[in-house]
């Protein structure tokens, strides 16, 4: 029987939050089960949601300032104050995020993320003494070089000029003055939460590998891999903290190379789901759990590289819990992610991207119910069952 179902997806970019895909999943679920107790855990990666998320559970509340956004322009951002209030999350994606990138400007070559250095400045005015900056859903390539100019980095050219914002500009730096860096950032913990899977340099950097998501052609990809070798050369002799590895370390290419420039800062980049799940109680409750769904956009060979559902369902075998993922999109080796016992598509019938984002909420719910009442139908089934009166064959292929 299927009593307690614990429903941990992940947001659907540029359509739902996590929190309206956990409440469109637990209407599905409740259409087929509707006497089930469903705990909804909707979960955060550092990217969309997740200051918030952070500010609930822990009694906290969210901060609303002005910043520059990905773009240049004034935009009302936010970060979340702990319940405890001695730390501060800087949600990278609340003011340099993707979705704040109109289409039509989508150029990771010229974006920035002076608008976070902007937040870790105002969170510094609150007097904390921990700064958990959440990387992911980043609408830029700079290498964190804008965060660095916002918290009192001078970046120049051979002519001792200042540098304008976006990451295509690196490959003018020839010097960085760190002498007007903000002297508080001596004095606070500075953690990020990241993909350690995501690098800054070489051939799986990460303007190679999310440039083009962001809307980099070829030639901008060949452009801002250049602009981010030489950000790490200057970045390492002229402020890095010694024997960090700028380049290559695990987690310096989250978010378009913001961990980069923040590890050089002497922040420590940390696995995301380390510093983040705790604060959810997730192990618990999936211990309690009959039955484990997660969810999120696109379910393919990337899942297993530092992805919600693939986190959700190691976390959910350790206590032997049946995990099904539900998935906008089954790309090559969805039916490989490990812990995961099955995947649905969300999709009944091809559609345009646009309509499916629009009713993105109506067609995870639908799914839902038809992954169930599938699962609900194979619980009711004998163990042994018979075919033309001989035993089925224990394989059916």
């Amino acid at each position: 029987m299927l009593t307690r179902v614990v429903v941990a997806p992940s947001g659907f970019k540029e359509s739902l939050s996590a929190e309206a895909a956990a409440d469109a999943i637990a209407a599905g679920v409740l259409r087929v089960l509707p006497d089930a107790q469903v705990d909804l855990v909707p979960l955060v990666d550092g990217g969309e949601g997740t200051a918030a998320a952070l500010a609930a559970a822990t009694g906290g509340r969210l901060v609303t300032v002005p910043a520059t956004g990905p773009v240049g322009e004034t935009i009302s951002a936010h970060f979340a104050l702990l319940g405890s209030r001695d730390t501060a999350v800087v949600e990278m994606a609340a003011v340099a995020g993707l979705s704040l990138v109109p289409r039509d400007l989508r150029d990771p070559g010229a974006t920035t993320t002076y608008g976070v250095g902007e937040l870790l400045r105002a969170a510094l005015d609150l007097g904390v003494r921990r700064l958990l900056v959440g990387c992911g859903d980043s609408g830029t390539s700079d290498g964190g070089a804008g965060a660095l100019q916002a918290l009192g980095a001078r970046l120049l050219d051979i002519d001792g000029r200042e540098l304008p914002y976006g990451g295509r500009e690196l490959t003018r730096l020839h010097r960085i003055d760190p002498t007007g860096l903000d002297p508080r950032l001596k004095e606070v913990e500075l953690l990020v939460a990241c993909n350690p899977y995501n690098v800054l340099c070489g051939e799986r950097g990460v303007a190679r590998v999310f440039g083009p998501q962001k809307g980099a052609t070829p030639a901008q990809v060949e452009e801002l891999s250049a602009a981010l070798e030489n950000w790490a050369d200057v970045l390492t002799r002229d402020l890095a903290v010694g024997g960090t590895d700028l380049r290559h370390g695990p987690g310096t290419g989250a978010s378009g190379g913001l961990g980069a420039g923040l590890a050089a800062l002497g922040a420590r980049l940390l696995p995301r789901f380390d510093v983040l799940l705790d604060h959810l109680d997730l192990d618990a409750r999936l211990a309690r759990a009959d039955l484990v769904v997660t969810a999120e956009g696109a379910l393919d060979h990337q899942t297993p590289r530092g992805k919600i559902p693939a986190e959700v369902a190691r976390r959910a075998k350790l206590y032997g819990r049946p995990v099904l993922a539900l998935a906008g999109t089954l790309g090559e080796g969805a039916q490989d992610v490990p812990g995961v016992d099955a995947c649905h598509g969300i999709l009944p019938a091809p559609m345009a991207l646009a309509e499916a984002l629009f009713r993105a909420s109506e067609l995870l719910t639908d799914a839902t119910e038809r992954a169930l009442r599938m699962i609900v139908l194979g619980s009711r089934l004998p163990a042994q069952a018979e075919v033309s009166g001989t035993q089925r064959p224990s394989s059916v292929r």
